[in-house]
């Protein structure tokens, strides 16, 4: 069952907001070194971390709230059931990533399942946007579909890059920085009560 519009539209402005505003508000408090351009964000959740509860209050926050937006998401852009599951998906890993946080000591069993959650949120936030182009498309909303393919884009590559070569937190920051926006502006337009 689709929740009333207004109540999906507040949480798709919320769950990006919490997720955001953890990590702004998490990164600017630690004062032992912690950098949000090289260090991930799940370092400010890890076990033992000084922001561990405002962290994970924000991953669970946007784990709770983006699969509330994801039911109204594909009646928004004229977009089919994958959006709904990818958007769905990207708040569930979100979960995840909070349950199985990174452990005291780097390495081992407990932060490979982290990077595993942590993998499929990315998977499923870069996938989202691009799996709305062709709904968009085809509701003749043409700069809409080039704008969500562009987000698709810079997410996944960023978020590619985080992994890769770095630094993995202004890149990680950007990768799923850029998809909140766009969810956020959905939700925004549906609050509005624009088709």
């Amino acid at each position: 069952m689709t929740p009333p519009g207004r109540a999906a539209g507040a949480s798709g402005v919320l769950a990006p907001a919490s997720f955001v505003g953890a990590w702004a508000v998490c990164g600017a408090v630690r004062d032992d070194g912690y950098s949000p351009v090289q260090d991930a964000i799940s370092q400010l959740a890890r076990v033992g971390s000084p922001t561990r509860v405002g962290m994970t209050a924000g991953f669970v926050g946007f784990g709770l709230l983006l699969p509330v937006f994801a039911q109204r998401l594909p009646g928004l852009i004229g977009a089919g059931r994958a959006v709904r599951v990818a958007a769905t998906v990207a708040g569930v890993s979100t979960l995840a990533v909070a349950a199985l946080p990174l452990q005291r000591e780097a390495g081992g069993r407990g932060d490979a399942l982290h990077a595993v959650a942590a993998g499929i949120g990315y998977a499923a936030m870069a996938a989202t946007p691009l799996l709305a182009v062709r709904g968009l498309r085809r509701t003749g909303r043409g700069r809409a579909a080039a704008l969500s393919a562009g987000v698709g884009i810079a997410s996944a590559t960023a978020l590619t890059v985080s992994v890769t070569t770095g630094p993995t937190g202004l890149w990680q920051r950007v990768g799923l920085g850029v998809v909140d926006a766009w969810f956020a502006a959905w939700a925004l337009h549906s609050l509005r009560g624009r088709s």
